[in-house]
């Protein structure tokens, strides 16, 4: 089953050189730590997640001074779509708009009364710069959470849906909807919720998910989860790390569901047990480093890696290329094809050699 066969229908938003939702690519993001007043390291640090995959940049912009970095970003020609990080300054978001932010993140109902509303929106619409709602378990309003009782799912997607309400009230909707929790269950279920009842376009992302091993493992359970479901159609891995790392958890989160046009080398290998007869776990590490080595990793191929000729054939017949283990030498396989059989010595060579052959028939 291709993934866009099950995947949610919802309005295409632009966002710069990217378009999101409908069927276009889920678009990895992240965000800058930098200051955002030192210009010159927040865009260095841009130029960094870019190079690392990255499609989408935020920044905070918490004041009118800070959005003069955008006009900076924007002039050095860097062409990575940047979001404005906005959260009570409603002349912030303005300025942003006027140098040329591509995406603006703001919860209408935290800048004021309707004529704030109003500005941003209007100028939103004139330079058709998309709106991200961002709701999170601390951002519900004490109305809602009394209604609910706590930041629940149903509170969390009643807070998502008032403030897009503030922006419909003024025939905008461009708009992209984020409904994030620490708790994985929670986040999970607020955003089926909001998935049965709108089309907007889901930005998906666990907070505040903890350190690099962590807060990977929640946001895969949370972010795989809805994926599986065809929920989602951009994210971000929060981590407390370096921004850069994100970038790196957020395509192992695609590769490990092998999203369709997306996903890098996926690289299947069995656990290991008795009948094991070559030192797979060691190999396993190994080929991943020569893969990288040899520029391979981004190649959406599949190779198999298996320790033993009782499974190993069978278990990897949909791999492009990979191996079943035996003592001192393997199988080499394609397809459930066996190849050849080569020594144990030689394995990690010969995967190389014959996956630059498939690159090349690819190109």
């Amino acid at each position: 089953m291709r993934y866009n066969d099950i995947r949610r229908k919802t309005r295409e938003v632009n966002i710069g050189k990217i378009s999101i939702g409908a069927q276009n690519k889920i678009a990895i993001q992240s965000m800058t730590n930098t200051d955002t007043m030192d210009a010159e390291k927040t865009l260095a640090q841009i130029k960094e997640l870019a190079c690392a995959g990255c499609d989408i940049v935020r920044i905070t912009v918490p004041n009118e001074e800070a959005a003069k970095t955008i006009l900076h970003i924007k002039e050095s020609g860097i062409d990575t779509p940047i979001v404005a990080d906005i959260h009570f300054d409603f002349r912030a978001a303005i300025k942003a708009a006027e140098y040329g932010v591509d995406k603006i993140r703001i919860n209408p109902g935290n800048i004021g009364d309707d004529d704030r509303v109003r500005e941003v929106a209007k100028i939103c619409r004139q330079k058709n710069i998309p709106i991200r709602i961002g709701v999170n378990s601390g951002s519900v309003e004490k109305h809602i959470l009394a209604k609910h009782g706590g930041p629940t799912p149903a509170a969390l997607c009643e807070s998502a849906f008032y403030h897009a309400s503030l922006l419909e009230k003024f025939d905008f909707y461009n708009t992209v909807l984020s409904i994030k929790a620490s708790s994985v269950y929670e986040m999970i279920h607020a955003n089926k919720l909001i998935a049965e009842r709108c089309d907007y376009p889901i930005h998906l992302g666990v907070t505040e998910a903890g350190n690099e091993k962590m807060g990977a493992i929640k946001s895969a359970a949370g972010i795989g989860a809805l994926l599986c479901e065809g929920i989602g159609d951009t994210f971000r891995v929060s981590l407390t790390a370096d921004p850069v790392k994100e970038i790196s958890a957020a395509r192992d989160i695609l590769n490990a569901l092998s999203v369709e046009g997306q996903c890098g080398m996926n690289i299947v290998s069995c656990p290991t047990c008795g009948r094991t007869k070559i030192d797979l776990i060691s190999l396993s590490q190994r080929f991943e480093a020569a893969a990288k080595e040899g520029g391979l990793l981004d190649l959406p191929i599949k190779v198999a890696l298996m320790g033993c000729i009782v499974n190993g054939p069978g278990e990897a017949k949909e791999a492009d290329i990979g191996i079943a283990g035996g003592v001192g030498e393997a199988l080499l396989i394609s397809h459930g094809e066996i190849l050849q059989k080569i020594k144990e010595e030689d394995i990690i060579s010969t995967l190389i050699k014959k996956i630059k052959e498939i690159k090349k028939e690819r190109m």
